[in-house]
């Protein structure tokens, strides 16, 4: 399968993904002992630590509404741009911590301007490539991530076998760099026509009236709790409840970013609008209750046995990722108006900082302590809000179609015309260099 994207906007944001990505793979194997390590040297405890990156991403989540609202006023681009900057300039201050007060605004800076950036560049992506072909774009954009994130986890594991402040110190310089490289690539895209305040005749932060789209939310929210699974819960699960190596750990992470860069696209392609949308959706919560079920019987038999069940689950939780993933994907855009595109991603990926703050203590508790059964409730759960997917779109759907004006707001008609000629005229012909 190819990973690379189309010609064209497509393949510029794919770029922009890659570069930040590497960057982010380094970050994300060395962050934990680079706090603990370097800046805990001047008296930061690990439990301040822990409560400080929950307290930012608890900022972040909130200020995605308000910057995904910037990005549809002043056009995505242009606040993408400053917001990838800010992401580095965070990163990159990282460096120079001295004191508990520094460690907590920088902490908090870097949140906000990544949950920005993710709703900015959504917005970006939703006026440069048309509807029907955005799922399958951000398909392309997602294996794209996990290749680069797998080159920047091996960068990682370089500094961790260095294990010096040094070795840590050029992790979080990379990852700095990294966003100012994705600023530059951001800079090659044309720009899109900002939509003024109040077009549509809608209030500016509609998102938080949209109940249908907050449940909506939620619901993904809830689906998200896969990110801490393979990252924390399954590790700790594999160490303390069963009797297989400990090396499955890496050899599981490998497993799930080669299959999504392999399949991400594929398993996208049947996804087209929102029946097919919720029916992926609730098909991926079917696998996960089976991916539950083969974990927990990791926990009997021997180490061959154990380590047979944790590959069967971990390639079924693959399968139901990609599948819930594009599924989120057309769901999320597909119900946001075109004028407030910005906003409503904003809102819809806070369930991403929601699931990395609330995900480890409610999967440790789960699964960690309570065991097999634990696995058994994580499923069932996993299950509801699939289910509960479909009725809650509909009810969206519904309430979009009751609330919707039929004339089209003219800025708003403008500005997705002129942003689909900018796609068409960067796009080329057939074969060309992106």
């Amino acid at each position: 399968m190819r990973i690379l994207p189309p010609p064209g906007a497509p393949r510029v944001l794919a770029a922009a993904q890659l570069s930040n990505s590497l960057g982010d793979g380094a970050f994300y194997v060395c962050s934990a002992l680079y706090f603990t390590r370097v800046i805990g040297v001047i008296g930061l405890s690990a439990t301040q630590i822990g409560l400080g990156l929950t307290l930012a991403w608890a900022v972040g989540s909130v200020t995605g509404v308000p910057l995904g609202a910037l990005a549809d006023r002043r056009g995505p681009r242009g606040t993408a741009v400053l917001l990838a900057v800010a992401t580095g300039a965070a990163v990159l201050s990282f460096l120079f911590i001295r004191s508990y007060g520094l460690f907590l605004l920088t902490a908090c800076l870097y949140a906000t301007a990544q949950c920005g950036l993710a709703a900015a560049r959504q917005a970006l992506l939703a006026g440069l490539v048309t509807p029907t072909t955005r799922t399958r774009v951000l398909a392309h954009l997602q294996s794209t991530l996990n290749a680069g994130l797998a080159v920047g986890a091996a960068l990682g594991g370089l500094a961790l076998q260095y294990d010096t402040r040094e070795a840590y110190l050029s992790v979080f310089a990379l990852d700095g760099a990294s966003f100012l490289l994705c600023a530059l690539v951001l800079l090659r895209l044309p720009g899109v026509p900002p939509v003024p305040a109040g077009a549509g005749g809608t209030p500016r932060l509609a998102v938080l009236r949209d109940r249908p789209y907050a449940l909506v939310t939620l619901l993904n929210a809830v689906l998200l709790l896969r990110m801490p699974l393979l990252s924390l819960a399954v590790p700790l699960w594999i160490i303390s409840r069963t009797d297989a190596p400990s090396w499955m750990v890496s050899a599981l992470f490998v497993l799930n970013t080669l299959g999504v860069m392999a399949f991400q696209v594929r398993m996208a392609a049947g996804v087209t609008g929102l029946r097919t949308a919720a029916r992926a959706v609730r098909r991926s919560c079917l696998i996960m209750l089976a991916s539950c079920a083969a974990f927990a019987l990791s926990a009997a038999g021997s180490a061959w046995t154990a380590g047979t069940a944790l590959v069967v689950g971990a390639v079924l939780q693959v399968i139901a990722e990609m599948q819930q993933s594009a599924g989120s994907w057309q769901i999320s855009f597909a119900l946001a108006p075109a004028h407030q595109v910005g906003q409503y991603q904003g809102f819809f990926g806070t369930g991403v900082p929601v699931a990395r703050t609330l995900g480890p203590l409610l999967l440790t508790a789960l699964l960690v302590t309570w065991g097999v059964p634990g696995w058994l409730v994580l499923g069932g759960v996993f299950l509801a809000a699939g289910f509960a997917m479909g009725p809650a779109v509909r009810w969206a759907e519904r309430d979009r179609a009751v609330t919707a004006d039929p004339r089209p707001d003219t800025a708003v008609a403008t500005a997705t015309a002129s942003a689909s000629a900018t796609e068409t005229a960067m796009a080329g012909p057939p074969g060309s260099a992106g």
